[in-house]
């Protein structure tokens, strides 16, 4: 059991060695880090919107549907492009590290 241990600790220093390797790590956090912090801008935007700007807000488009209405319900719409955005770079992440194993068990 400790050698499989051992073994698996090797690979992943080996691994962790790779350039390859740590351009991958620094390209996911170039990618997730604005990726959440815009996601939680646009979340949050709407409860401080409704409280610093309620006029703005308020505002009716059509009938009794107002800004507020239409923001909280784009919000459904930027979840589902955020994932979809994620999922395709997610994707592109995970073909790079199978590369970098591949390129390393070679």
């Amino acid at each position: 059991m400790s050698d499989k241990k051992s073994t698996n600790e090797e690979a992943w220093r080996a691994i962790e060695d790779r350039p390859e390797f740590r351009e991958l790590l620094a390209a996911k956090r170039r990618f997730i880090l604005p990726m959440c912090l815009f996601f939680l801008a646009y979340y949050f935007a709407l409860p401080l919107l409704v409280g610093l700007a309620p006029d703005l807000m308020g505002k009716k488009v059509r009938g009794p549907v107002n800004v507020a209405y239409l923001f909280a319900l784009s919000q459904f719409f930027m979840t589902w492009i955020v994932a979809i955005v994620y999922s395709r770079a997610a994707a592109k992440f995970d073909r790079r590290a199978h590369e970098i194993v591949h390129d390393l068990e070679s």
